[in-house]
């Protein structure tokens, strides 16, 4: 499946609940969810916003350890969503955003 399509099951909260679940990552998923709920967004909305974040932000260094990372996963969406959201997440935190009167993310 291509990264497109994935990210076009996001718009549906069931098909998103159900990406969402296999990544067995739970702890992710409550993170996501926080975010999600912080910013006042549908769980499958900020989901397809952090992978296309990931797309366009990530350095060059990144995506050659989801190269490598993807040559052995067992599942390669699950591996690069993972990371994708590993990474958007790590990335809040480090830019010190603090939320606007929406709870929408602001950085400094």
């Amino acid at each position: 499946m291509l990264l497109g399509d994935v990210l076009a099951q996001f718009d549906d909260d069931a098909m998103a609940a159900e990406m969402l679940l296999r990544l067995d990552d739970l702890g992710l998923v409550a993170r996501l969810r926080e975010e999600a709920d912080a910013q006042e967004r549908a769980l499958g909305e900020f989901a397809a916003s952090s992978v296309r974040h990931y797309a366009a932000n990530a350095s060059d260094e990144e995506w050659v350890t989801l190269m490598a990372t993807l040559g052995r996963a067992g599942d390669p969406g699950v591996a690069c969503m993972k990371r994708a959201f590993a990474f958007v997440l790590a990335d809040d935190i480090r830019a010190g955003e603090k939320c606007d009167d929406k709870h929408h993310l602001v950085r400094d």
